[in-house]
C-alpha cells in the first residue's frame, strides 16, 4: 500500500455546502483531493496537447500528402481486407 505525505492547507468553500456535506458526512478533504487531482490530470493533458501540437500538424500535413500508410489494409466492413 502506497501512503503520502498529507498537509494541511486553508481552503474557502460555500458554507451552505459545507453545511449539507456536513449533514451528509461527506468527507470533504477527500472529495477535494479527487477533484485536485483530476483537475492536475486535465491540466497535464492540455499542457501534452498544446507542447504536441506541432508533431500533430506535421502527421495530418504527411498523412494528406502521402495518404496513411495502412491504407491498403484499412478497410470497411465488407472491403477486400474485410475478415469475419
Amino acid at each position: 500500500m502506497l501512503t503520502s505525505t498529507k498537509r494541511k492547507t486553508s481552503v474557502t468553500l460555500d458554507a451552505a455546502a459545507l453545511d449539507s456535506a456536513k449533514e451528509l458526512e461527506i468527507n470533504v478533504s477527500a472529495v477535494a483531493e479527487a477533484a485536485l487531482f483530476k483537475a492536475i490530470n486535465e491540466a497535464r493533458q492540455r499542457q501534452w496537447l498544446a507542447d504536441n501540437a506541432d508533431a500533430f500538424a506535421a502527421q495530418a500535413d504527411w498523412h494528406t500528402r502521402h495518404g496513411h500508410p495502412l491504407a491498403e489494409i484499412i478497410a470497411a466492413h465488407g472491403g477486400p481486407s474485410w475478415r469475419d
